[in-house]
């Protein structure tokens, strides 16, 4: 890909997680600066504060990353903020859907994001989960993901780090189907009934991808986060301390969240950029 005579790339980062202290901001960042120094390009990036602020970018940008967030997906419905961050889908939504606009902006949603878009498209049932999801677990993909590029360099299955509440299930295929959408991965093998496992990652259209874990999560960033006194002690008191161990040595396995968080964003921004 010759990339060093490209003109500015535009990044906007819509930010969900209402001021709540959390890692996937700094990794979402941190990904996108390796990306522009190892590839020679000019990324300018952007971050909008949409649940507080009720801020969105507009459409001068040519890549869109909408992060994850605490809280329910349920509850803020037709809340302000969501007024104002689907607006801002559905002016995208237009954009790229105008023949006239040879370049279309490319968009990917993660978790709390990834929720509020399956809710809002009415593809699958978001519900509460009966405990929590946290940890680093397994991905599995469905055939759809077979020629997917942003999965490409991925074994399968694949781990990420998983933090939720809730979850995406019981997909609705007849409304999949009419927007041309496709499901990628699940949460665990279930041959004989994979369907009923919740939705992992979904490509709603040519442009736009999601994903209900974090492709994000950078291993070390990760495991000195977690061995931090006060979130040792949160994860020990709320998980067990099986679980945090089992995060530890999960997060300092190469093959497992090193390998996602080198390939999926990445990989997002590659195919991005030879759209543009």
């Amino acid at each position: 890909m010759n990339t060093k005579n490209r003109k500015k790339v535009k990044v906007a980062i819509l930010d969900l997680y209402e001021g709540v202290p959390n890692q996937g901001m700094r990794c979402i960042r941190e990904i996108l600066n390796q990306f522009s120094e190892e590839n020679d390009i000019d990324l300018q990036t952007d971050e909008f504060e949409v649940r507080i602020q009720k801020e969105v970018p507009g459409l001068d940008y040519d890549i869109y990353i909408s992060s994850g967030g605490p809280g329910s997906p349920l509850e803020t419905e037709g809340s302000e903020w969501e007024k104002v961050f689907f607006g801002w889908l559905n002016r995208v939504e237009k954009f790229n859907d105008n023949e006239t606009n040879l370049i279309k902006k490319q968009v990917f949603f993660i978790c709390h994001s990834f929720q509020l878009v399956c809710r809002h498209y009415k593809v699958a049932d978001v519900t509460k989960r009966k405990s929590t999801a946290f940890g680093v677990f397994p991905i599995h993909y469905l055939t759809s993901a077979e020629n997917e590029p942003v999965f490409e360099g991925l074994k399968d299955p694949f781990y990420a780090v998983d933090s939720r509440d809730f979850q995406v299930i019981q997909p609705h295929q007849h409304t999949l189907k009419q927007m041309g959408a496709s499901i990628l991965a699940i949460e665990k093998a279930r041959p004989h009934v994979p369907l009923e496992r919740a939705v992992m990652a979904i490509r709603f259209n040519e442009n736009m991808i999601g994903t209900q874990f974090h492709p994000e999560a950078d291993a070390i960033g990760m495991s000195l986060y977690l061995q931090t006194e006060e979130k040792k002690k949160t994860v020990i008191e709320n998980h067990g301390e099986e679980k945090w161990r089992s995060m530890i040595e999960h997060l300092n396995d190469p093959d497992k969240i090193m390998s996602t968080y080198a390939h999926i964003l990445p990989n997002f921004l590659s195919q991005a950029l030879d759209r543009l």
